[in-house]
């Protein structure tokens, strides 16, 4: 089974936690980079004109660019998405990396970092955009994550 991880991480954290999983699953890695990085002050939470703030509440359907193109994923069988829960989804640059691909029988695993929101609602948030996907499991994980808990969420798929 050719598995990928691509996965979106604004300030590193889910960055180490794909990491992780790309390591436990053997698979080739992607990062999405937003074409227009965000600033820490893009990522006030709490400052309702910040860039997040007004493309997950004000414009959801807003999809931001990104830096590259999705990669092509015909090849592979799994894909791990990796993201932080932004308002208890997946931020809406991850829309436009499934929106760049053909899903239709991909298996998809998402894992998302949160300090205490789940990821029940990403999944929700994104099956529009990957019309056709399978979702075979969602995970959330702390920022302390360490390999040992990644390995064994990757074994029981």
């Amino acid at each position: 089974m050719k598995t990928l991880v691509a996965y979106f991480s604004a300030t590193g954290t889910t960055k180490r936690i794909a990491e992780m999983v790309a390591k436990a699953s053997k698979a080739d890695l992607f990062e999405i980079k937003p074409e227009t990085p965000y600033t820490p002050e893009d990522l006030n939470w709490q400052d309702d004109k910040s860039r997040t703030s007004v493309e997950m509440k004000d414009q959801p359907d807003f999809r931001p660019p990104m830096a590259e193109s999705t990669p092509d994923i015909s090849d592979y069988d799994r894909i791990y998405v990796g993201f932080p829960i932004w308002w208890y989804k997946a931020p809406t640059i991850v829309n436009t990396f499934f929106e760049g691909a053909e899903w239709k029988g991909k298996q998809v695993a998402l894992f998302a970092t949160s300090g205490s929101s789940g990821i029940d609602g990403a999944w929700e948030s994104l099956n529009s955009s990957a019309s056709g996907a399978v979702l075979v499991a969602a995970k959330r994980f702390s920022s302390s994550a360490f390999q040992d808990e990644v390995d064994t969420w990757v074994e029981t798929m």
